[in-house]
Parts: structure tokens; C-alpha cells; sequence
């Protein structure tokens, strides 16, 4: 009931939250279902939230998306999306690093983890340091700015934040950046959750996710479409800092738990 009403919450008011952000759902979330899940299929199970949501807005918004931006961010960002997931299920292939013990738990050091923590402790500068917060870069740079995001995306779900820092800069509406981002961010989710079922199968291994995770993934997805449709009648003017600062402490917080292996 815990691991339900954790994820349900979270799902519900960062959807809601951030739907003018372009980011925040997959920079939460991701850490949250850590909580419950192993870190590779934490990743996969905010891949499959994620991309059901960006799915939902684009329903409700997506008609308002710039195809010329999706052409030139949203497919580096794809192709980009396929190495990261390739890097992701390669880094779950390694075995322990270190285990100690804390009371009658056991906490393990994995490359996964450690490789986790640490973009996790990067991805929560940019959300509490106001130098790297309000960090923009000029639309000439769209290509590399795919290329991260959706490197970052498929390796670890962090792609929001850097596809907001980019495509903030070309002077679209507000409709037309969440459009925009809401189709950026599905095909990204796409690709990376079509890598890592591939390379699970391709390994020979069960399934990336199971049934008994699945009820809880759909929790998530049924709370994010409600905080959307919240987000879209009570939030058109959203001061993100509240928000961005509260997810910077909630991911430093796993980033260290995840680093140590005590989840």
C-alpha cells in the first residue's frame, strides 16, 4: 500500500506540476520507483509512465507542436536515445563491486547503481543551483542539445531538464514548447523502452518487467494523466522553483542512498 500511494502521489502532482516545465515526471519519478524496484527497472517502468503521459498531453496538447523542431531536436535526440538504453542494460550485466552490511540489512555496490547516483547527484545541481537552473543555450545547438537529452534519456530517463534548457530558447508559445516537448519526449521513450526489451530478450533474460511490477506502473500512469488533466485547469502559471528545489533534495537524497547500495 506504501509503494502505491508513494508512486501514485509523486505521479499525480509532477504531472500536474510541471506539465508548463517540459520536465520533472521522469527527473522524480525515476528515484521514487528506485525505491521499490531494482535501478534498471526503475528506469523502465518511469520509461513506460513517462511515455504513456507524453502520449496524454500530446492528446490534449499536441496539436500545437512545431514539426520543424521535432525534426531537428526530437530525431538526434531518438537516435541518441538507443546508445544510452544500450549502456543502460549493459551496465546491469555487472555483477557487485562491494557489500557491507547496516544493522540486518545488507547494502550491495553495483556499477549500475554508482553510475545511477551519480548522474543523479548532476541532474539535482540543475535543479537547486540557479547558475545551471536557468542555463539556456541558443537554438544553433539544437542538434548536440537532441543528442544529450536523449542520450541522457535512454541512460538514466533524465532528458527533460536539458530538452526544457534548449528548446527554451527558440521563441515558441507556451502551447507549442509543451507540445513540442510532450512529442520529443514520447519518441524518446519509445526508443529507449523498444532497447532494453530487445537487449533483455537478445540476452536471453526474463522479461524486463514483470506482472507483479506492473500494477504499480499503472498506478503511476493513471495518477499522471489526472495531474495533466489538474495541471492543464488550475496551472497555467507555475513558479517552477518550489518544485525544482524539492526534486534537487529528493535526488540527492537517492543519489547517496543509491551510491552506498543501501537501496
Amino acid at each position: 500500500m506504501i509503494s502505491y500511494l508513494t508512486v501514485g502521489t509523486a505521479a499525480l502532482l509532477v504531472s500536474g506540476l510541471t506539465l508548463y516545465s517540459g520536465f520533472g515526471l521522469g527527473t522524480l519519478l525515476m528515484p521514487v520507483f528506485a525505491l521499490f524496484f531494482p535501478v534498471e527497472l526503475a528506469v523502465g517502468a518511469t520509461a513506460v509512465v513517462h511515455g504513456a503521459n507524453n502520449v496524454f498531453k500530446m492528446a490534449v496538447v499536441g496539436r500545437h507542436a512545431d514539426r520543424s523542431l521535432i525534426l531537428r531536436f526530437g530525431v538526434p535526440a531518438i537516435l541518441a536515445a538507443f546508445a544510452g538504453a544500450a549502456v543502460l542494460v549493459y551496465l546491469s550485466e555487472f555483477h557487485e563491486l562491494a557489500s557491507y552490511s547496516i544493522g540486518s540489512r545488507i547494502a550491495v555496490i553495483t556499477p549500475i547503481k554508482l553510475v545511477m547516483g551519480m548522474l543523479m547527484l548532476v541532474f539535482a545541481l540543475f535543479e537547486l543551483l540557479p547558475v545551471l537552473r536557468d542555463l539556456k543555450f541558443h537554438s544553433k545547438y539544437l542538434f548536440l542539445g537532441g543528442m544529450l537529452s536523449g542520450f541522457f534519456g535512454g541512460l538514466s530517463g533524465h532528458q527533460g531538464a536539458l530538452r526544457s534548457a534548449f528548446l527554451v530558447k527558440v521563441g515558441i508559445s507556451t502551447q507549442a514548447f509543451v507540445g513540442t516537448s510532450a512529442a520529443i519526449g514520447f519518441m524518446v521513450d519509445m526508443a529507449r523502452i523498444g532497447t532494453y526489451v530487445l537487449l533483455f530478450f537478445a540476452a536471453k533474460k526474463a522479461a524486463p518487467l514483470g506482472m507483479d511490477q506492473w500494477p504499480l506502473i499503472v498506478t503511476g500512469i493513471f495518477a499522471a494523466f489526472t495531474g495533466v488533466l489538474m495541471g492543464k485547469r488550475f496551472l497555467h502559471k507555475v513558479t517552477m522553483k518550489t518544485v525544482q528545489t524539492l526534486t534537487g533534495i529528493l535526488l540527492l537524497g537517492i543519489a547517496l542512498l543509491l551510491g552506498t547500495g543501501i537501496i
